[in-house]
């Protein structure tokens, strides 16, 4: 009877562990290790499997639908203070 018990909450803890992982979860986790290693000015996107085209594939999610693509470039602070340009210098009158 243990092994039984043993055995069903070793299947539970199986199939839980390999579920897909949903998308957002899996592109957070994969920018976090870019941060980590010092990467800077990158963009990951979510994208369907079939429109991939020539793109960079970091991650695959949602039982393979969709993809997670890298591009270098692009990427804005988290805290929204993107680049702006600095004031006009006032014109002399």
């Amino acid at each position: 009877m243990k092994t039984v018990v043993a055995m069903l909450c070793f299947s539970a803890a199986m199939a839980s562990a390999s579920a897909p992982k949903q998308c957002e979860e899996l592109k957070s986790e994969i920018a976090a290790k870019l941060d980590a290693k010092g990467v800077k000015n990158y963009v990951l996107e979510i994208v369907p499997a079939a429109d991939v085209k020539e793109q960079t594939v970091v991650g695959s999610c949602e039982a393979g639908s969709k993809r997670i693509t890298y591009k270098k470039g692009d990427k804005t602070p988290e805290s929204g203070a993107a680049q702006a340009k600095p004031p006009a210098a006032p014109q002399g009158r």
